[in-house]
């Protein structure tokens, strides 16, 4: 084996952190691109703590962004994302991290990829690969580079920085090619141990299944160390997750299904009520208009994933729809999670037959620059 060295940037993006790469500076297949990215991640580890890699022990800390030049006319920059398993070699295309996207449009200004104001604010149009979406990212700029100081602030990310408004254009679809790739608001699923479960299946930004809490015997305010020792919970989520996948058709069958962890996203939600974050911060429940716990890649999030929050955001717009039961909102939408509250807002419109199209879906987030280099990964001599 020989080290090789590739150009790469570290950046943190909302709540998540990635190692940034300019695609032009990977192999030209992308066939080839799983075993450098699982070195550099440190995967696969038994440990689970991702201790010879970049990797941080939990999928928020476990990604990589491929950013290059626009494969269509209607954008800036071309963006592909790849969630990297933590125990395992799962390496997964399938699906994007808005928190993520936060990142791409300061990472093409600082790159030279785009070109923006010296001084003002930057405006860059980055395709989604993993979903053929357009994001708009718009964010101040100083001296030619995202501004290094604001007033934006993240719950589960410490101090202030300067904000990036991110606009999901139409994000219906992502995935499947429908908002409602079912057909139907709610669905019904036959789960061992539950019985008949109900669950409303979306896809925008992200596919997404949506079952309220009380539907799996919680009460929808349990932090995530709790819900991640209960194995009991997690393999009925997961079971829920495998279902919606096949009859959303992602999975052709129930062991495929299984294979394919990073989506669609499963989380239990429920409506206004008091409890506490990660920090110890109580939030009442004036203070929130839903509450969700997520789940990906097996694992429950620390803070709700932004491509989770735009599709539950969609989804409480939709009638009929379990999110929109529940959710009391009838502004822009706060999202209660372990790490504290995200606001976000979403636009459906209804057709004269009823169905229902997601316009649009937008958060503010913020993003740094941590440090700039070479990565080093071994190859076969």
């Amino acid at each position: 084996m020989a080290n090789a060295r590739l150009r790469a940037v570290f950046m943190r993006g909302g709540t998540s952190k990635a190692v940034m790469f300019r695609k032009e500076d990977l192999p030209a297949k992308p066939a080839d691109w799983d075993p450098i990215f699982l070195q550099v991640m440190g995967s696969p580890d038994p440990n689970g703590r991702q201790l010879d890699g970049m990797g941080g022990g939990i999928s928020s800390l476990s990604k990589i962004c491929i950013i290059g030049p626009p494969s269509r006319p209607d954008a800036d920059v071309d963006y592909t994302f790849a969630q990297i398993g933590v125990r395992d070699t799962f390496v997964d295309y399938g699906a994007n991290c808005g928190n993520m996207s936060s990142a791409v449009g300061p990472f093409a200004l600082d790159e030279g990829l785009v070109t923006g104001p010296a001084n003002g604010e930057a405006t860059v149009r980055i395709h989604n690969t993993n979903t053929s979406k357009i994001i708009v990212a718009r964010f101040p700029v100083e001296q030619g580079a995202l501004a290094a100081t604001g007033e934006m602030e993240i719950d589960g990310v410490g101090g202030k920085a300067a904000p990036i408004r991110l606009e999901f254009l139409e994000p219906g679809g992502a995935r499947t090619g429908k908002l409602l790739p079912t057909g139907c608001a709610v669905d019904e699923f036959d789960i061992e141990g539950l019985g008949i479960v109900k669950a409303s299946c979306v896809d925008a930004a992200n596919p997404c299944v949506f079952v309220e809490a009380s539907a799996v015997g919680q009460s929808g305010d349990e932090l995530p160390d709790a819900l991640d020792h209960d194995a009991v919970f997690l393999q009925r989520m997961e079971a829920i997750r495998c279902a919606a996948s096949v009859k959303m058709g992602i999975a052709p069958d129930l062991e495929q299904a299984k294979r394919m962890t990073g989506i669609p996203k499963v989380a239990m939600v429920s409506g206004p009520r008091a409890g506490r974050t990660l920090s110890g911060r109580e939030l009442r429940a004036a203070d929130a208009d839903i509450w969700v716990r997520m789940i990906s890649v097996g694992q429950p999030h620390r803070a709700t994933p932004i491509t989770g929050a735009i599709c539950l955001s969609v989804a409480t717009r939709i009638p009929g729809s379990i999110p929109a039961q529940l959710s009391n909102a009838t502004g822009p939408i706060r999202i209660a999670h372990p790490s504290g509250v995200t606001l976000v807002d979403a636009g459906v419109s209804l057709s004269a037959a009823g169905a229902a199209k997601a316009d649009y879906g937008a958060v503010y987030r913020s993003a740094r620059r941590l440090f700039e280099g070479n990565v080093v990964y071994r190859t076969p001599e």
